[in-house]
């Protein structure tokens, strides 16, 4: 079952789909893939001073189940920096632990780690690694330099900034780019308490460098519209 409300992203010959979730959706592997959950960073700023509302994870994992239900998806991969440090896996509350352990049972599930979780503790019964090949297709936490396959990354937490009237907003966005040897994409950010950096800023046109063109790509009423950040010069 694919979303019908948004438009095919085509990507390394297949099509995907990115949701308004902020999610990506494989049809063809029935697969999900979401980037920098961030669980438990409410809590991790609470021991530092800062109080936030501690329901980051909870938010967090009540839309990654909506995006599994809507999609149908029968595989979550996460795309690193599941949760915002290492001992966030024993802060979940008991009701946001029930609900990702009945994820993780349910799904076939698989943590790839990141920068923020590298030596992540507890599994939950999902499987972990550091990146993974599928179809083809590089799933890693962090673009990698000169990479040269396709690769769905995520890591920045891209933001495309928009003036919309007179009103200036800032929405999630993909960034995929082209070049002669294969497309790249670094996903939005999918946790509650996720920011995010400018879709243009220069550390994520380093990332996807060498490339042809880079583009922002978000959903917008019910289609996927697309702003230019880089263009190789003739």
């Amino acid at each position: 079952m694919v979303p019908v409300s948004f438009a095919p992203l085509p990507f390394a010959g297949e099509e995907l789909v990115l949701t308004k979730s902020n999610a990506i959706y494989w049809p063809p592997e029935r697969a999900l893939l979401v980037a920098d959950l961030h669980l438990e960073k409410g809590s991790w700023y609470a021991r530092h001073g800062q109080m936030l509302p501690p329901y980051d994870s909870r938010e967090t994992l009540e839309r990654l189940a909506d995006a599994v239900k809507a999609t149908g998806a029968r595989r979550v991969i996460t795309l690193g920096d599941n949760f915002h440090d290492d001992e966030g896996t024993c802060r979940l509350d008991p009701y946001a632990c029930g609900m990702l352990e009945a994820l993780t049972r349910a799904l076939d599930w698989v943590w790839i780690t990141g920068n923020h979780d590298v030596n992540m503790p507890r599994s939950f019964g999902a499987t972990m690694m550091e990146e993974l090949e599928l179809n083809g297709v590089m799933l890693r936490h962090e673009a990698k330099a000169g990479e040269t396959r396709p690769e769905l990354s995520g890591h920045y937490h891209p933001k495309m900034r928009l003036k919309v009237r007179n009103r200036h907003i800032a929405r999630p966005c993909a960034v995929v780019s082209q070049s002669a040897e294969a497309e790249r994409m670094i996903l939005p950010a999918f946790g509650a308490y996720t920011g995010g950096m400018d879709a243009g800023a220069p550390e994520i046109l380093k990332a996807l460098s060498p490339a042809r063109s880079i583009d922002a790509v978000l959903p917008a009423k019910g289609k996927l519209v697309r702003f230019p950040l880089f263009r190789e010069a003739a």
